[in-house]
């Protein structure tokens, strides 16, 4: 096994057709299908099926790939360091659930340490697709939370994809709510108060269990309730509607304007906000930093 089949596996599993990867390899299609098949046949497992619509892998492959791309990612960091003359270029990609305090955090991290290149991404995404992007290897690190509703799975699908959690923060639920909320004045908001009020939760997709929910409300029944997609919407339906959504008390105000506003909700139950990643893992510098500032934030 060579890196340069780690480049090919990656390349083909990107394109979906040997065609198309071997043409941004600059090399024949007959020679990377003949390299593929040494590959698959000194591993003893097969990385992609191969049909008339194209490639796919298989769920061998997609275990093989997350490793390859670990391997080339820390042989271009290595080549960059010592054998290129010019800067570094980064790389880190992340994904999230729909936080406010990741952006910020992203933010510092890209005003403060980043370099003069870099290739960054910062996904906001459904929680199931989170973890596949850490499974897969398209994000070194996943920032979701846990509850006691829905650790026992959520664990459970971590583990059978070799993942852990990092805890970074507990605290107890919130909801996020207009500042001219007919509830804005109360120090704490009780389930029975929000009743006449439509309630606000992200649209999970395929895994839309109330398991992989972003809210610890999702197990109660909602007189009224929509369903949205991304932060910009749910905070706008907030503000036109009177509408309520739950969060971790913890909302950077010169990234949402000033007129949403947390309060404590009567809830017996605790929220665990922490950072997914691949088990042994090696960390990147620009994730050990990323790291750092998220928790400035989540500590105050």
């Amino acid at each position: 096994m060579t890196l340069q089949q780690l480049k090919y596996v990656i390349a083909i599993a990107e394109k979906g057709s040997i065609n198309e990867a071997a043409k941004v390899l600059y090399i024949s299609q007959p020679s990377l299908t003949n390299a593929m098949h040494d590959l698959e046949n000194d591993l003893g497992i097969q990385l992609f099926i191969r049909n008339n619509k194209g490639i796919r892998v298989t769920n061998k492959g997609e275990e093989f790939l997350r490793y390859a791309r670990q391997v080339i990612e820390q042989v271009v960091l290595l080549e960059d360091k010592y054998l290129n003359k010019e800067p570094e270029k980064q790389y880190f990609h992340i994904s999230a659930q729909h936080y406010n305090f990741a952006v910020r955090a992203f933010i510092d991290l890209v005003q403060e340490y980043g370099p003069d290149e870099y290739d960054l991404a910062l996904s906001e995404k459904k929680t199931y697709d989170i973890i596949e992007d850490v499974k897969n290897g398209r994000s070194e690190l996943g920032i979701l939370y846990l509850a006691d509703f829905n650790k026992k799975v959520i664990m459970r699908t971590l583990k059978e994809y070799n993942l852990t959690f990092t805890e970074m923060y507990t605290t107890k639920p919130y909801i996020f709510i207009s500042a001219r909320h007919p509830l804005a004045d109360r120090d704490l908001i009780r389930m029975e108060d929000l009743e006449p009020y439509p309630y606000i939760y992200f649209e999970q997709g395929e895994s839309n269990s109330f398991y992989f929910a972003e809210e610890v409300l999702s197990t109660f029944q909602h007189k009224k309730s929509i369903r949205v997609t991304d932060r910009a919407t749910c905070f706008n339906l907030i503000l036109g509607l009177n509408g309520y959504t739950p969060s971790a008390g913890i909302y950077i105000e010169e990234l949402g304007g000033g007129d949403l506003i947390c309060k404590p909700l009567a809830l017996d139950e605790t929220i665990h906000i922490g950072a997914i990643a691949m088990k042994d893992s090696v960390r990147s510098e620009i994730g050990r930093k990323y790291l750092e500032f998220l928790k400035k934030y989540l500590i105050e």
